[in-house]
């Protein structure tokens, strides 16, 4: 894991200097891409019709650049007599449906498209469970996952439509050596360019559009360029490091575009993910997870009764828990989450003692965890229901697991003892990708790696200064497991108190990954009098003069 890597001795003043950097890295993003609210454009590709505020603009862009920016985003959208014919897949009646339903139970249309489509994926996994093993598979999982895009982003699934093309002619017409740098860097690319977008005409916005769909599918292309190159090198028997790690999840050929366009739509993933690498979908597509080359079970085949029901009871649970307890505990102002001061930054809560603002914080992100605890364990649940998210056999012919498509560890997130442990448990999937196609491709960077993620996330500094924030954490726990858990080795007060602390800072430095613009994550941490990073650096400077215990036997 990125955080597990070891750093020496001359990283001692790292943490101060690194604080000055993410201030200076997030103020210039800030100056750079922040916006006054806009208005939203919406799920299609619309005319311009936001509003701007000028003065801010002014200050942040000159005229020119506002003015080519916005030719385009005209041009863009300019396309929009093209690609709207493609939207065939929902028919009419469903979405109005779907309106007449949340405008009944006073849901957001968006929010509750995008929940129909998440259950939809139970019934959809039963159809491809039934269906023959192959090509069939294959074609249902692309066409459902196109319908799925259809039905919760409308116009915009094009997005995915064209980038997986486009990546599937660089397959095709580049060297393995090179499409796996150039379809990465496309990729990130495009995504960026969603991101931006999105900044640019509803900054602070929370609506569903193409950027999270496509936040998988960079994932997968960008691991499959990957997985593409080592398995040239493997067939050449020049794997080197990074493609022996590796070689589980190698192709040694380029799939046709069916099983290509399967695997990029894959209906159980294509709106939360997991994005899981291509071999692991295309064992589960052409039976040869389950069964030999004959036709024969590999072993004894486990029900999937179970690996369905426990994801998708445990999501429906996170569900309720994420919509009464933000209700209770709100982080952003619910009466303008945009625009309005965050309600840890009101006048009310500021009125209140520093332990009650931190102790409100701290329910507030932990209520707000449930809705990714949601999607992921739903997910999991559709993957599992058609063997996707089956690990296979051992030698022995006993099943292995059900670990491709979990994403998420509740339990061991909530308690972990250390930074190790809680990203092991958070988001796998996106950790693996940074591990496998990142960290190890990079020589082992922390600084690519944690950059890479927050790069992937979008441009919002609230990502910046958390994601640089994180090695700080990461130096702390390292130098505190050599020279200080040796002392209290199986002690449990020592783990309670390691879990006491990791959860305590964690809370305080993930708070501008939720609040995103860069005035309102400082002034938070400032109302904390930046304890965090006061706490970080002397523990590490204590610490660090500490003698480093004798091993055992030494």
């Amino acid at each position: 894991r990125p955080s597990t890597i070891s750093t020496s001795s001359h990283f001692l003043s790292l943490p101060s200097l690194l604080l000055k950097v993410v201030c200076l890295v997030a103020r210039c993003l800030e100056y750079l891409i922040k916006l006054e609210h806009q208005n939203p454009i919406g799920k299609g590709i619309a005319p311009l019709k936001w509003r701007t505020n000028h003065i801010t603009m002014e200050r942040v862009l000159p005229e020119a650049a506002r003015a080519g920016i916005e030719k385009m985003i005209e041009f863009a959208y300019s396309f929009e007599p093209l690609f709207a014919p493609t939207v065939v897949l929902v028919p009419a009646f469903v979405k109005d449906s779907v309106g007449s339903l949340a405008q009944t139970t006073g849901q957001d249309v968006e929010t509750l498209e995008y929940l129909l489509g998440m259950l939809i994926c139970y019934p959809l996994g039963l159809i491809m469970l039934s269906l023959p093993h192959g090509k069939v598979k294959h074609l249902f999982s692309f066409i459902l996952g196109a319908f799925l895009l259809q039905f919760t982003i409308g116009i915009q699934w094009i997005h995915q439509f064209i980038s997986s093309m486009v990546v599937y002619f660089m397959f095709l017409v580049l060297p393995a050596k090179t499409s796996k740098t150039l379809v990465p860097v496309f990729m990130m690319i495009y995504m960026s360019a969603g991101h931006l977008h999105r900044q640019y005409t509803n900054y602070l916005g929370w609506d569903m559009d193409f950027t999270g769909a496509q936040m998988v599918l960079t994932m997968k292309l960008y691991s499959l360029a990957y997985n593409l190159y080592d398995g040239e090198l493997i067939k050449k028997g020049k794997e080197d490091r990074a493609a022996k790690k590796c070689a589980d999840v190698a192709v040694t050929s380029l799939p046709g575009i069916i099983e290509y366009l399967g695997y990029t739509f894959c209906f159980a993933t294509v709106l939360a993910g997991p994005a899981y690498e291509y071999k692991f979908y295309a064992n589960a597509c052409d039976g040869s997870l389950l069964y030999d080359k004959s036709g024969k079970p590999k072993g004894k085949i486990p029900s999937q009764v179970w690996p369905t029901l426990r994801p998708l009871l445990g999501s429906i649970l996170c569900l309720g828990i994420f919509v009464v307890g933000s209700g209770m505990f709100p982080l952003l102002n619910p009466s303008d989450p945009q625009n309005a001061d965050p309600i840890l930054l009101g006048e009310e809560m500021m009125a209140k003692p520093v332990y009650r603002r931190y102790a409100y914080s701290w329910l507030a992100l932990f209520f707000i965890r449930f809705k990714y605890y949601f999607a992921w364990m739903n997910a999991e649940g559709a993957n599992n229901i058609w063997y996707a998210g089956f690990e296979g056999f051992d030698a022995k012919g006993e099943p292995k697991g059900w670990q491709i498509s979990n994403n998420i560890d509740v339990i061991r997130f909530e308690t972990a003892p250390n930074l190790k442990t809680l990203t092991a448990a958070w988001n796998k999937k996106t950790a693996n990708w940074l591990a496998k196609y990142v960290y190890i491709r990079t020589g082992g960077s922390l600084f690519a790696t944690y950059g890479m993620s927050a790069f992937w996330h979008g441009f919002y500094p609230g990502y910046y200064i958390f994601f640089l924030s994180v090695p700080i954490i990461s130096f702390c726990e390292r130098l505190g497991r050599k020279k200080l858990t040796p002392r209290f080795e199986n002690g449990r007060l020592y783990t309670i108190v390691c879990w006491l602390a990791t959860s305590v800072i964690v809370q305080y430095m993930i708070q501008p990954f939720q609040l995103l613009a860069f005035d309102w994550a400082v002034a938070n941490w400032k109302n904390y009098y930046f304890a965090g990073h006061i706490a970080c650096v002397v523990f590490y400077l204590v610490v660090s003069i500490m003698p480093t215990p004798k091993k055992k036997g030494a």
